[in-house]
């Protein structure tokens, strides 16, 4: 059991860590050959340019040391863009992403304050644990300012249930109005966007077969009869992800041969070699340009035989189509309505923006992706629960008596005080950390084989996966493993009336492994995302090798993106953590706080400077972000109930009970009043964007504004199959069908006419 000594060593290691983090970053931010990986963004922006200097060495070092005296001035640079300027800049995706952040600032710190100053003085004046001590229940300081130091059956107890209600009044006070907000910013930023592909288009799945029409007839006919003043074109699906693989293989092997024809120019004197085997190390010794240029130009003729195939098989066009409309409120019909009286036929959902759009899903048929979701469905509750072994493992590392024991050589060295520290302070957490590294690659992966058709769909779905993960493993998994682990020799020799209390008694004590966690990956993790340290080795190990101009140097520069479906799940835990532990332990609370401020300035900057977003859903996102805190909140109050139970204070069960009903209650009324904004676009906004559009561009020839917008990326670089432009003045308004007739072709079926 971690004591404030263990506590102080952590808080120190890891506070060092983050002001080396830290002031490692404002030393290398300064020097030009970093500016790429520190400012990566605003290059992309065209805004700004490779830093120059009167002499080679100022174009690498910075020689100004005025600079290094304002080294920490990103700080307030960081907090000073307005949040409209911001949105601008990054987007919304971004701009609210960050706004969970100061979410937690805005529910915690003033949590914090009031248990500090009603509870804490409650907690350590019941003097319990000193009386309990003498029956051997393991403790330290830090629980006797706990929920644990209060004497069985003691009327004190009503302060926890009263401050546990005043916690959970302003919590959803709190989430109320910022749903509201981020409801408002989501409207207005859908009303002042820019035209955008996926305004007018629509995702059409699952086209039933017919005998009489191709699959392109069938959906034009279909849309022109059912949608004939709107419909516009399509363009329909097809099963490239073999030519996609191609493609990538050939791409790969493009950049090698980049890299030895650069090597050669600088060395003209000797050809450099390779080797034909795995990754160049093993088999046949031969010349590399030639031995990459053979095999680019194989590749090339597999490419363009798989070309032609996609091109002219059937089978290769999916039941799949992006449809297009003529206007906005044409799509917002069509993808907010049932097409037929067949729910499971002509399924329609908003077209993802095309940058958004994982194309290898798209050829996925509807029974397939049903049965992948359902065996992924199985594979998340055994990869749950196995992982419980690890997990229970690193409890272990929490209490140095079940050290010892398991391994009873090492208690000469275990038992020195700063190895002691080190262990039940530092390691528990960071053993945590690294198990959990690993797990949102898996999650990902299972989320892609689900079938989900856009980016950030996979990215939603697999922040679910990992939040349920966390919410069994780390958090259930850790308190309930953990104490039963801690508490074994107590729990078997006490009786029925005694193990209640102990249960009680050790559930809060959980809080120091805690502690240590939020530490290690909110404190110091947080600083060694601003560093980017992985990015700026690879980045100067790129521009040694692979860089000769200045285009390879933008293609070495990696910006990164918001990881929403890492970074929500482990923000929602420090959501949780702050609720279960508010009115059991708020020593723990602090640690929190300082965890929201820091992620929000860290975070900030990084959107500002760094970050370029591979996709923008206009912080759709939000509705999860609120049910999963609400979902912690209940959580927490339920857990709450259950503790109070055993210590003696049965009648508080009644008056707890009220507080999850209430919670859920708030949940589907902030459902009802805001979840339709993420999830629908208004029919009066799309005609009002309409109007104005054909007010301010009576001329504007859609068509050709939207020809090559959800065309397949192998395909766009080969003038593959694009429609011909045609003025929507010369189109024919009569319903055409090609049922039994034939005559259209392919290319004239995707254009779409009527």
């Amino acid at each position: 059991m971690a004591s404030i000594a263990d506590i102080s060593l952590s808080a120190a290691i890891n506070l060092l860590s983050a002001l080396a983090f830290l002031l490692a970053f404002a030393v290398l931010r300064l020097q030009p050959f970093n500016d790429r990986v520190y400012f990566p963004k605003w290059y992309l922006k065209g805004i700004r340019g490779s830093p120059t200097g009167s002499t080679a060495v100022k174009k690498f070092v910075n020689l100004d040391f005025r600079t290094y005296i304002r080294f920490l001035n990103w700080m307030p640079a960081a907090l000073h863009m307005p949040e409209p300027e911001l949105i601008d800049h990054a987007g919304l995706d971004s701009a609210v992403f960050i706004r969970i952040y100061l979410l937690g600032l805005k529910i915690f710190a003033p949590i914090t304050l009031l248990a500090f100053i009603v509870l804490v003085p409650v907690n350590w004046t019941g003097n319990t644990l000193e009386e309990q001590g003498a029956k051997n229940l393991t403790y330290s300081d830090i629980d006797k300012i706990s929920i644990s130091n209060i004497p069985f059956g003691s009327d004190r107890f009503w302060a926890h249930i009263a401050i546990s209600y005043v916690f959970s009044s302003w919590t959803c006070y709190s989430l109320y109005k910022e749903y509201k907000n981020v409801a408002a910013m989501r409207l207005r930023f859908l009303a002042a966007e820019s035209r955008r592909p996926d305004q007018f288009t629509v995702l059409v799945r699952n086209v039933p077969p017919d005998t009489d029409e191709s699959v392109t007839e069938h959906i034009e006919h279909f849309f022109c009869v059912n949608h004939p003043d709107h419909y516009l074109m399509h363009q329909v699906v097809y099963n490239a992800n073999k030519l996609a693989a191609i493609v990538a293989q050939k791409k790969a092997l493009q950049n090698w041969y980049i890299y030895y024809q650069n090597k050669y120019e600088r060395d003209p004197s000797t050809r450099p070699t390779t080797r034909t085997g795995f990754m160049g190390l093993v088999g046949t010794k031969v010349d590399a340009i030639d031995h990459y240029t053979e095999s680019i130009e194989t590749l090339s003729k597999e490419e363009a035989e798989e070309r032609e195939i996609v091109k002219k098989n059937p089978d290769a066009i999916m039941p799949a189509a992006f449809v297009s409309f003529k206007t906005r409120w044409g799509a917002v019909v069509c993808a907010q309505t049932q097409q037929t009286s067949d729910p499971t036929i002509w399924l329609t959902d908003w077209a993802p923006e095309p940058r958004d759009v994982f194309w290898e899903n798209l050829a996925i048929p509807y029974f397939e992706l049903n049965m992948r979701r359902l065996v992924m469905n199985v594979a998340l509750f055994f990869l749950t629960f196995c992982f419980m072994i690890p997990i229970a493992f690193v409890q272990s590392l929490a209490n140095i008596e079940s050290i010892m024991k398991v391994l009873p050589f090492l208690k000469p060295i275990i038992q020195e005080p700063s190895i002691k520290s080190l262990i039940q302070g530092f390691l528990p957490g960071i053993a945590l950390k690294i198990f959990l590294a690993v797990l949102p690659k898996i999650l990902m992966t299972m989320s892609k084989v689900e079938g989900y058709t856009s980016l950030s769909s996979l990215d939603r779905r697999s922040a679910s996966k990992y939040y349920l993960f966390i919410l069994i493993n780390v958090f259930l998994g850790s308190v309930i493993t953990g104490t039963a682990f801690q508490q074994l020799q107590q729990f078997l020799n006490q009786t029925s009336t005694e193990f209640t209390k102990t249960v009680g008694s050790t559930i809060p004590m959980k809080a120091t492994f805690f502690i240590t966690y939020i530490m290690v990956d909110g404190w110091a993790g947080i600083a060694a995302e601003v560093l980017r340290l992985v990015p700026l080795i690879t980045f100067h190990l790129k521009n040694a090798f692979l860089v000769k101009t200045e285009q390879d140097r933008e293609s070495a520069m990696d910006p990164g993106s918001l990881d929403f479906a890492t970074s929500e799940p482990r923000i929602q835990l420090y959501f949780m953590l702050g609720h279960v532990y508010a009115p059991v332990t708020p020593f723990l609370l602090p640690f929190i706080v300082i965890f929201f401020g820091f992620a929000y300035l860290i975070f900030r900057h990084q959107i500002i400077n760094v970050y370029n977003q591979q996709y923008e859903s206009g912080g759709a996102f939000w509705p999860d972000v609120h049910g999963r805190v609400v979902m912690g909140l209940i959580i927490s109050q339920i857990l709450l109930m259950g503790l109070l139970s055993t210590r003696g204070t049965e009648t508080s069960t009644l008056v707890l009970i009220a507080q999850p009903i209430l919670t859920f209650w708030f949940h589907r009324y902030c459902k009802g009043l805001f979840e339709s904004a993420f999830v629908k676009f208004p029919l009066q906004e799309a005609m009002v964007k309409d109007t104005l559009e054909r007010a301010v561009e009576p001329n504007l020839n859609l068509r050709v504004y939207l020809q090559n917008a959800y065309v397949h990326p192998v395909f766009k670089d080969n003038d593959f199959e694009k429609p011909a432009a045609v003025d929507d003045e010369e189109e024919n308004p009569l319903i055409k069908t090609t049922r039994h007739t034939r005559r259209g072709s392919k290319s004239e079926s995707e254009n779409g006419g009527c």
